[in-house]
């Protein structure tokens, strides 16, 4: 992935002494209703955490979320969740990245980052190099998918339910009834006296 010159949205002491920590690292540093948000250069992550932890005092990582930008490329991101015991301040770190380009894992520097990163993985389907038990953590180990795509079904492509004749859990395509794909999206309180907002559509024309 190619970077541009990085650019800084905000001048104050905290942007600008991590600008300064982190150098060539910093793809860019936006501040929004006094949240300071990190881009980083996905492949120099690991040394950019260091930084922030070593130079800038962001001690502890409290949280890695995954974010899903379909139309995007890269397509994911993954957001770091940082804070500083010393200056009680929180910054957020983001990297991009593909299903194919593994993120560096972060487990060196927080050991709690094995957690989190199973999550993201799990939900995203985003790798991280250097992590030795990248598994799945909140959903079977024999779930296809990850649940938390933009592009993954909401019914899921597979259900389970235990067989009393096979007596054990049986795994088998989702199938709707009829009756959960007809909808006709009038309001559960038809039959008030006066309409609710929105209700309009259950007008006769």
């Amino acid at each position: 992935m190619s970077h541009s010159a990085p650019r800084y949205a905000s001048n104050d002491g905290v942007a600008d002494a991590i600008a300064k920590a982190l150098g060539k690292d910093v793809v860019s540093i936006d501040e929004v209703h006094g949240e300071i948000a990190v881009t980083v250069v996905t492949s120099r992550l690991v040394e950019a955490m260091t930084a922030l932890r070593d130079e800038c005092a962001y001690q502890q990582l409290m949280e890695i979320a995954g974010v899903d930008w379909p139309d995007q490329d890269p397509r994911f991101e993954v957001v770091y969740c940082l804070l500083s015991l010393t200056k009680n301040h929180r910054i957020r770190v983001h990297v991009r990245t593909n299903e194919d380009v593994p993120v560096p894992s972060v487990t060196g520097i927080w050991p709690v980052a094995g957690w989190l990163e199973r999550e993201v993985f799990d939900m995203y389907g985003v790798l991280f190099e250097g992590n030795s038990d990248l598994r799945r953590i909140l959903t079977d180990y024999g779930f296809q998918g990850h649940p938390q795509r933009k592009d993954f079904p909401l019914t899921g492509f597979v259900e389970l339910r235990y067989s009393e004749e096979h007596k054990r859990v049986m795994y088998e395509p989702v199938t709707l009834a009829q009756d959960f794909r007809s909808f006709d999206f009038m309001s559960p309180w038809e039959g008030a006296d006066y309409v609710l907002p929105g209700d309009e559509k259950g007008e006769a024309k």
